[in-house]
């Protein structure tokens, strides 16, 4: 069966409701009070291109009256103003996935100029309380490596995940490179946990949340670009991700 399709994240989100599981989002993470008592999910989108998948998937869990972090990369082809206000007019928050040192070349000067430049462009459209570093395979800086030298917090920013969350405590799991079971092809997007459940596909997911086994708190990272409702656009990414997984692995074995 075909997996990333528009029904199948639907299915994980009837599942996770089902489940009783909150969505909250991240500033909602770190200003409400939490009970740990109860269950909660932070659905976490990346996007790093094609916007108009991640405006189709905001439609999809506004439908079922739920709240997700959309983290806008400020490249021309996904920085799309019209876009990013619908999708936070449906109730879902923005971030900003920046990129800033990998940007520039590993100059930090330059890479903070960029970082404040780019998130002013995103405050003018939303109020941004959290940010997340993009991977960007193709570059051997890290650009979280910034924060070691300057410290986000005096903008205003709440939250990195990679940085504010205790991932010991919080089950994560990625699509990163389309693929659940991403480990050969995922760079820079892991996190240092004990949680060692073995996922390939979203029914795995699925199968997962209805066995009780997870914490009451979990972080699910999706990429809009990955999914599709419809056939050919499904096989276009399909084929598409296929090459840049190909393409992906061999800069990884470069940089070992």
């Amino acid at each position: 069966m075909k997996d990333f399709t528009h029904d199948n994240y639907k299915l994980l989100l009837e599942v996770l409701l089902k489940n009783n599981y909150e969505f909250i989002t991240m500033e909602d993470f770190f200003t409400l009070s939490i009970d740990n008592s109860k269950r909660y999910v932070l659905m976490r989108h990346d996007v790093d291109r094609r916007p108009k998948g991640s405006l189709e998937m905001a439609k999809i869990e506004q439908g079922y009256g739920i709240k997700a972090t959309y983290y806008f990369r400020t490249i021309t082809q996904t920085l799309k103003p019209d876009i990013i206000k619908k999708i936070a007019s449906l109730g879902h928050e923005i971030g900003y996935h920046y990129e800033s040192l990998a940007e520039t070349n590993g100059d930090f000067e330059k890479a903070l100029k960029d970082f404040e430049k780019n998130l002013a462009i995103l405050n003018a459209l939303y109020p941004i309380k959290s940010i997340s570093m993009h991977g960007r395979p193709t570059s051997r800086w890290d650009s979280r490596l910034l924060w070691e030298k300057y410290d986000y917090t005096t903008y205003g920013i709440l939250s990195e995940p990679y940085f504010d969350i205790d991932f010991e405590k919080i089950y994560y799991v990625t699509d990163a490179g389309r693929a659940w079971d991403n480990h050969s092809i995922n760079l820079r997007d892991k996190v240092k946990t004990s949680f060692d459940f073995p996922v390939s596909t979203t029914t795995d997911i699925v199968t997962l949340i209805q066995s009780s086994q997870l914490p009451n708190i979990i972080m699910i990272n999706i990429h809009p670009e990955h999914w599709s409702s419809k056939t050919i656009q499904w096989y276009k990414i399909f084929i598409l991700r296929k090459m840049k997984n190909t393409i992906k692995k061999l800069l990884i074995r470069s940089k070992k």
